[in-house]
């Protein structure tokens, strides 16, 4: 009889092909390593030097390549790494699909999504290995960041999802495989990278490569454990017939296996008789055991709806106090719209039986939720006054579901339990200041802030709809949100009052929004000017986002353990300190101060909501209502510091901004346990988090932490503008003075890029800008000069901060900034005036910049003692070029005690053009200088004060101003007779219409004047 082979058909005794999936991941590994470290070995073999050479350095100060430049410039170590990252993708793609077959499980949808992260992840990754920095950096970049980004579910998810038995989740347990050491990684990277492409430092780079392998070796390592759980399991690939097996495979076979996924992956044909055995046996038991995708995530569908929805109501709540105080700018005064702020008082209503039982229920909660929108779709209204009245509406709607929601979550609404609102409504604070941190600080769906300057309000309406469309059509119980059983609920005997808790409640919304709502207002805080001995908001405001995640993981963290540590009266201590240091000290130390303070708010946040809640159950109208009223309270109080010359009574609380500190913290305290030894707990100290929230709660703190730190990364890595002078060649500086009226236009909306656009065509130099300390809440906590300096290449000195209890004074500079001092002038009487003096190297001269804002006419002795102050300062760097720019309120030549001859006569300066006898407010001053042009600029719809421009011709070092008498000065011109380089714009004169309505006012022309014959320049 012929044999099987002889006769062509397949044997079928042959054993089949079996490969275990460890020895899979081991050639994943051994690829991935080869790859990047042979890259290594050639590209320093081959090109050492050229590998490690950067725009900013080469060797010696360069000495070790980065992964970039080793991977993407040069043959053939590209070639080779390239070539062994493809063969690697199949191992890649094949770990991916085996993690899923032994994770998934009928009642969990993570290993599905976890899924389509690892093909993203590997497709991301693929990206930016093919498509290097020399071949596109933007794409390159995001797809780096992307890869960077997706990580954070991957890691985080995997190690959720690997059986506890497994020998991978024992070591990954004590270290985390690495994980935590990858994330960590990022923060010293991105501080060298900001080194390197912002400050130019040489040598920064190699410590930045240094970081970018470790987290190679990381996400390596990472991957390669992959291994340990394919061994655990015994999972195998199987490639071939099953039919003749040995005894042993039969019983194998015969085995059913219940728990743990099948050992190895057997042909399609088996597979498709074993599933029609399976559902002839088992009728429909398979779809109970396995509900649609939809089914299974819709627990965390839920949960990122919930913290959107907290995000919107932060914005709203958030917009209310800039929208309202538009008029009290305009009134300087009391203008009656801040009445607006007690619509937040409107939970009271929650007293009333028949609207309690509506705003309990799920229609109710719904409509709520979309009321609250109208003030996110007020931008579309043109009439600040129209945005205000929807602004307060909106506000009005979110107080009530806030308190139903914080207070009293109702079953059907599927909260149950006071620690899930809590830390939602914590979530979405962050979510809300991180897209401040990616959105040159302003709220993208803020009804302040449209399409023109930089919102996203059609985008955040439509995704808040999709979110209330889920609430509304949410089952009664979602697995993340059932009542936690192990939760304690006092008794009535027991329950605390609701007036401390309510006050507690209050004072933390306030210390939120105030202090954190935007991560660069603690640098605010502390700033101090050049040289640079802090930190820069727009680089490390991302630690603020680190301190705030930190804290909201401990409490996350303590409240699965049971810990009370957050509620001792020592943590409230450790707060109560760092806010001191905040206050009392300057730079890296005030800062550390400042994120004591972000951590401690953080990790109370949820205690206080749910001790409140605790207090307030079935008193919740009058508990919300009182915490609002102390929001309100410390709304006027915290403004009644810095604007006491415009309110009644406001003397009483003229730069105490110590003592609204203090009572911030003191009403916190009352929501801490203040037992005496030996006594029980207070009940309202039970807070627990349900297990499925939990982890939710920490994938979603790593994500935002995340967001927040490439943002930074992102933006340091934008190919910006370097700051560098319009008119080098000709040695031309164009200075001007702008008062900004807080960067609020006319119409109510935010003014920085329209402020960039007429700073762009006017080509400045240097940019005093005047009324910009906008780090309080009825300002928004903004930063004035973000937009500008990014996008237009500026060095900034952001002045005096908000705790210095100014209006605020900014310098705009393309020239470096060597040193700069920060005054605060003499007020006995009225608002307190800032100054900033500040040495710039013009050209390899070096030129004091003083830039300043003067008391009001109402206080003649401030303005005469402030006068002074600044004669002294430019008089002391005599015969020194100096400019000055400044809002002074003075008459020209006006005699003494006015303050024109106090600054131009003792300060030993020249005014800019002593025949204007049509200004009030702004001048400009200067001396040492050779002065060719002025111009006035109408102001259009921006503010209220126009720009004026002084343009001046630096002297060569060594021969200064040869001739400075009057008639040398004023050899006055027409634009032919001077080179073009010194002509300003042709498009903003009066005949031809202006430009965005501005066009030169007064002369209707820049005045122009002639250097002296003779001079240097």
């Amino acid at each position: 009889m012929p044999s099987t082979a002889t006769s062509g058909r397949p044997n079928l005794n042959l054993r089949p092909f079996v490969l275990h999936a460890s020895t899979l991941a081991r050639i994943h590994t051994y690829l991935a390593l080869a790859a990047f470290f042979g890259a290594l070995s050639i590209g320093c073999a081959l090109h050492y030097k050229r590998i490690v050479k950067n725009g900013v350095a080469g060797y010696p100060e360069e000495w070790f390549p980065s992964v970039s430049a080793t991977i993407g410039d040069w043959y053939p170590e590209r070639n080779i790494f390239q070539i062994l990252i493809a063969v690697n993708s199949g191992p890649r793609f094949a770990l991916v699909a085996l993690q899923y077959y032994l994770q998934r499980t009928p009642t969990s949808s993570i290993p599905g999504f976890l899924l389509l992260i690892g093909v993203l992840r590997t497709l991301s990754c693929g990206g930016w290995v093919y498509i290097t920095s020399s071949d596109d950096h933007d794409v390159h970049d995001v797809l780096m960041i992307g890869y960077i980004v997706l990580n954070i579910p991957w890691m985080f998810g995997s190690i959720f999802c690997t059986p506890l038995g497994h020998v991978a989740s024992r070591r990954r347990s004590p270290w985390l495989t690495g994980h935590t050491r990858f994330f960590a990684a990022l923060v010293p990277m991105i501080y060298f990278f900001i080194q390197h492409k912002v400050h130019r430092v040489p040598g920064a780079y190699t410590r930045y490569s240094f970081f970018e392998w470790a987290l190679i070796l990381l996400d390596v390592w990472y991957d390669s454990s992959a291994e340990l759980d394919f061994k655990a399991a015994d999972l195998k690939i199987t490639i071939g017939t099953l039919g003749g097996p040995s005894d042993a495979d039969k019983g194998a076979m015969a085995t059913k296996v219940s728990a743990a996924p099948v050992p190895y992956i057997v042909n399609e044909k088996e597979v498709q008789k074993a599933s029609s055995k399976a559902a002839a046996a088992n009728g429909h038991q398979n779809d109970a055991q396995h509900p649609p995708i939809f089914a299974r995530a819709r627990p965390t569908i839920s949960f990122i709806g919930d913290v959107y929805l907290s995000y919107i109501f932060w914005s709203v709540y958030t917009a209310l106090a800039p929208t309202l105080f538009y008029f009290s700018v305009w009134e300087l005064g009391i203008a009656g719209q801040e009445l607006a702020l007690l619509s937040m008082l409107s939970p009271i209503l929650l007293g009333i039986p028949p609207f309690r039982e509506w705003a309990h229920a799920r229609e109710g909660r719904t409509v709520l939720h979309g009321l609250a929108l109208v003030g996110v779709a007020a931008y579309a209204v043109p009439s600040p006054l129209g945005r205000l009245f929807l602004v307060s509406f909106a506000s009005a709607a979110a107080s009530i579901g806030a308190a139903v929601d914080w207070l009293e979550a109702g079953e059907d609404v599927g909260a149950g339990t006071t620690a899930y609102p809590a830390i939602v409504v914590g979530l979405g604070f962050l979510v809300s200041s991180l897209a401040k941190h990616a959105n040159h600080t302003n709220n993208p769906v803020w009804p302040s802030v449209d399409s023109r300057s930089g919102g996203w309000n059609m985008t955040g309406l439509a995704l808040a709809l999709l979110a209330i469309a889920e609430f509304a059509s949410r089952p009664a119980s979602t697995p993340s949100l059932k009542k936690d059983t192990k939760e304690t609920r006092s008794s009535p005997t027991s329950q605390p009052h609701w007036l401390p808790a309510s006050l507690a409640l209050g004072s933390l919304l306030f210390s939120l929004h105030s202090l954190l709502s935007d991560p660069s207002t603690l640098i605010a805080w502390s700033w101090t000017g050049y040289p640079i001995t802090g930190p820069v908001p727009n680089v490390h405001g991302s630690l603020t986002h680190v301190a705030h995640a930190l804290g909201l993981a401990l409490t996350a963290f303590l409240s699965h353990t049971g810990s009370r540590a957050l509620t001792h009266p020592l943590w409230l201590a450790a707060g109560a300190g760092s806010a001191y240091v905040l206050y009392a000290y300057r730079d890296w130390a005030g800062y550390a101060g400042g994120l004591g303070v972000a951590l401690f708010l953080a990790s109370v946040g949820p205690g206080v909501w749910a001790r409140a809640a605790e207090a307030g159950r079935g008193h919740a109208a009058r508990t919300a209502a009182v915490a609002w009223l102390v929001v309100c309270v410390f709304n006027v109080a915290s403004t009644f510091t810095v604007a006491y010359a415009f309110v009644p009574g406001g003397t009483y609380l003229r730069e105490r901004t110590d003592l609204v500190l203090a009572a911030q913290f003191g009403l916190i305290a009352l929501a801490f346990d203040w037992r005496l030894p030996g006594r029980s707990p207070p009940a309202s100290a039970a807070f627990n988090l349900p297990s499925g929230a939990h982890y939710k709660t920490q994938y979603t703190l790593a994500l935002l932490t995340a967001l927040s730190l490439l943002s930074t990364l992102w933006r340091a890595s934008w190919p910006g503008v370097t700051p560098t002078p319009h008119h080098e060649a000709a040695r031309i500086v164009r200075a001007g003075i702008w008062t900004v009226h807080f960067g609020i236009d006319n119409e109510g909306r935010d003014s920085q890029r329209r402020m960039r656009d007429l700073i762009k065509d006017m080509e400045l130099d240097v940019v005093g800008l005047l009324e910009t300390d906008l780090h309080r809440v009825v300002f928004g906590n903004r930063d004035l000069s973000r937009v500008i300096a990014e996008e237009l290449g500026y060095y900034v000195d952001i002045g005096p901060g908000p705790n210095q209890h100014t209006w605020g004074a900014v310098l705009l500079s393309k020239f470096p900034i060597l040193n700069s001092t920060h005054h605060l002038l003499p007020s006995p009487d009225g608002e307190l005036a800032p100054a900033i003096e500040a040495i710039l190297d013009m050209y390899g001269t070096e030129v004091k910049v003083v830039v300043s804002h003067n008391g009001q006419e109402e206080t003649p002795v401030d303005r005469e003692l402030q006068s002074k102050e600044l004669g002294r300062i430019m008089s002391a760097s005599y015969p020194q070029p100096v400019i000055f720019l400044g809002y002074v309120v003075t008459k020209p030549h006006a005699p003494r005690p006015a303050p024109y001859d106090f600054m131009v006569t003792d300060g030993h300066v020249h005014d800019i053009d002593a025949d204007d006898y049509d200004r009030w407010c702004e001048y400009i001053f200067y001396r040492g200088l050779y002065r060719t042009a002025y111009a006035r600029v109408s102001r259009s719809t921006i503010t209220d004060t126009e720009l004026q421009i002084g343009q001046f011709v630096v002297p060569k070092l060594t021969e200064g101003v040869i001739d400075d008498s009057k008639e040398a000065r004023y050899l006055r011109a027409w634009k032919e007779e001077l080179p073009t380089a010194h002509w300003f714009p042709m498009e903003y004169y009066p005949e031809v219409g202006g430009k965005r309505g501005h066009f030169y006012h007064v002369f209707n022309t820049p005045l122009y004047y002639k250097i002296p014959e003779g001079a240097t320049v």
